[in-house]
């Protein structure tokens, strides 16, 4: 038996009680009562935690409001010494407009080795969830293209507060699944046979977020 047919099997049976002529949708068929989020938490304590979590996973989290970001990311570009900064077309100008860095537009016929050289990238996200300390970015304008956020070291992700969400399922339902989607934990990082962890193999390996609100 193959995993394709192990998988299907064990689909088929956790759907055994499902009625066949049902007159509904499949997503209406099926119960969807599962737990949606563990706990009762405010909406500075559900940003609270995705800046505990994405700390967890060695991103580096700064806190700000709208009125200093563009200062902030200044100081990120600054500090890193970064002399170019990567930017999706769509993203909102004033976020850089504290910073003289060189930019380098988002172009479809960029090669990887002109994107390795790139010191930095600055994108936007469409979600963020709070218990998994995952930001999701969806190929928009103001995040670009997937391969923008995995060839350059170093990743500046605005996060806006409206875009936080507490747990996963909150997520899919403000995400298009025809979309690019692209779940970032954290720098990249994978271990090997004896745990010693490596970062950078897979996408950058400084993640720099930027909660605002």
């Amino acid at each position: 038996m193959s995993s394709r047919e192990r998988i299907l099997g064990r689909v088929r049976r956790a759907l055994a009680d499902v009625p066949r002529d049902v007159g509904a949708p499949y997503e209406r068929a099926v119960a969807r009562d599962y737990l949606r989020e563990h706990g009762d938490r405010t909406p500075a304590q559900t940003l609270d935690l995705l800046a505990e979590n994405l700390a967890d996973y060695r991103a580096i989290v700064h806190r700000t409001d709208a009125g200093h970001l563009a200062e902030v990311v200044a100081g990120l570009l600054v500090s890193r010494g970064s002399s170019s900064v990567l930017v999706p077309p769509g993203l909102d100008e004033s976020w850089l407009a504290g910073s003289d860095v060189r930019r380098v537009a988002d172009r479809a016929e960029s090669t990887p080795h002109e994107l390795d050289r790139v010191d930095s990238v600055v994108t936007a996200c469409a979600v963020a969830v709070a218990e998994t300390g995952t930001i999701v970015l969806d190929g928009s304008p103001d995040q670009g293209r997937r391969r923008i956020t995995l060839v350059p070291d170093h990743h500046i992700c605005v996060v806006r507060a409206a875009q936080v969400v507490p747990s996963v399922p909150y997520a899919l339902e403000r995400l298009d699944p025809a979309r690019p989607l692209t779940w970032i934990s954290g720098p990249s990082a994978t271990s090997d046979i004896e745990l010693d962890r490596v970062e950078g193999v897979h996408g950058p390996r400084v993640l720099e977020v930027v909660l605002v609100g």
